[in-house]
């Protein structure tokens, strides 16, 4: 499902950013290439899921005996059996599923590489299972930040295309007169809810700290005022799940606690305050601090029902590190997307309309870094070894 695919990636990169170790890049690098090549619309847009079944077989797509590992991988296939754990007797209704179980090395030899190649080429000639093709919004913005940070930090100009992609996308085709909708099969279906609006908006901003275009906070900026205005409680803290344009029901709910997934009012609350450490806008921080400061308690209780909001309340209490970076300065930015800083917003490329734009015109290779907090700003770093101490002393 993609929304796992996008939440266990980020996992996987942030791992990869404070330990540097291969097999958390190793996972983080295939499980995005699985969703770029059987997950993404031709169009850029990202579908929901592939089923287990194919030929009314749970699992048949996948899996494997002895016999057939030995026909398909030749010389090649005991280094395969080995490495994968697969038995006569197998780990699933007689057959293997190839996992690797052994903790460690993720790093394949040779021999099994070229046996995992000959077997992913026969099972390319099975039958696949079902293709759940629905593009849904909230899913396809929590990919989008992912792959929008994974592309800042890794440098892959691929993974940053299809990023922009996948925004122009949605923008296209999932905004209807100015709405955002839930779903598109070939046309845009359901008015959007609020964890949708919220996912884009982080999401949006994650494109901006990318790719440096200013039109990525504009469109963050446009979505989150929808999402107060669509979603927001007048009488109360956060947003409702439904808005005000939808089927008025008996009673608007509103979700307050995350689960597999983090619900709207978490998302709302961490897109918001990301975004307004970037934009200075005050309605927004103090849309989104209510939300922290209304549900702290019940976080403080049952921190693991509120996992999303935990990084909303850690923003909310030590507050958000701008880093702006003006000029044509690549080894600067460079030099902030490759950390795992997650109280820290980047803002690069032309100069928007920001506080944090102030002042700061310098061009070409004369740009410099601004390592700020609430649009206060340490000395400027003009190398990457200044930056590397300011981003050090964050913490």
């Amino acid at each position: 499902m993609l929304d796992d695919e996008a939440l266990l990636a980020r996992v996987y990169l942030h791992a990869w950013q404070l330990t540097g170790e291969p097999r958390f890049l190793q996972t983080l690098q295939e499980t995005i290439e699985y969703v770029l090549s059987d997950l993404r619309h031709p169009l850029g847009g990202f579908f929901s899921a592939e089923d287990a079944d194919s030929e009314g077989v749970e699992g048949k797509f996948y899996v494997w005996s002895i016999d057939e590992i030995h026909a398909i991988c030749g010389d090649d296939a005991e280094a395969v059996i080995e490495w994968f754990g697969a038995t006569e007797h197998g780990n699933w209704e007689h057959t293997n599923i190839l996992e690797r179980v052994v903790r460690g090395d993720l790093a394949r030899p040779d021999a099994v590489e070229r046996g995992r190649v000959a077997l992913l080429a026969e099972r390319n000639k099975r039958i696949r299972p079902g293709l759940d093709d629905k593009v849904l919004t909230e899913w396809n913005a929590l990919m989008l930040s992912t792959i929008a940070e994974a592309a800042a930090a890794t440098g892959s100009t691929e993974w940053l295309e299809a990023a922009v992609t996948n925004a122009n996308f949605l923008c296209d085709n999932l905004r209807v007169n100015g709405r955002w909708m839930r779903s598109w099969q070939g046309e845009a279906r359901v008015l959007a809810f609020s964890a949708d609006y919220g996912a884009l908006v982080d999401a949006f901003v994650r494109v901006h700290e990318a790719t440096g275009d200013p039109r990525w906070l504009d469109e963050a900026a446009v979505t989150a005022d929808a999402l107060i205005e669509l979603f927001g409680d007048p009488d109360d803290i956060g947003v409702y799940t439904n808005g005000t344009d939808g089927d008025q029901l008996v009673a608007r709910p509103k979700e307050l606690m995350d689960n597999a997934t983090a619900c709207a009012n978490s998302l709302a609350a961490v897109g918001l305050l990301r975004l307004a450490a970037l934009t200075g806008n005050e309605p927004h921080r103090e849309f989104a601090t209510a939300i922290v400061d209304r549900l702290a308690e019940s976080a403080a209780r049952l921190p693991l029902g509120f996992g999303h909001l935990l990084l909303a309340a850690e923003l909310r209490v030590l507050g958000v590190d701008e880093i702006v970076i003006s000029g044509d300065r690549p080894d600067l930015v460079a030099e902030a997307q490759q950390r795992w800083l997650p109280r820290s917003v980047l803002t690069w490329g032309a100069p928007g309309s920001s506080p944090l734009w102030e002042g700061r015109n310098e061009t070409g290779p004369d740009g410099r870094a601004y390592v700020c907090r609430q649009m206060f700003c340490a000395a400027p770093a003009l190398t990457t070894e200044e930056l590397n101490e300011r981003l050090n002393a964050l913490g």
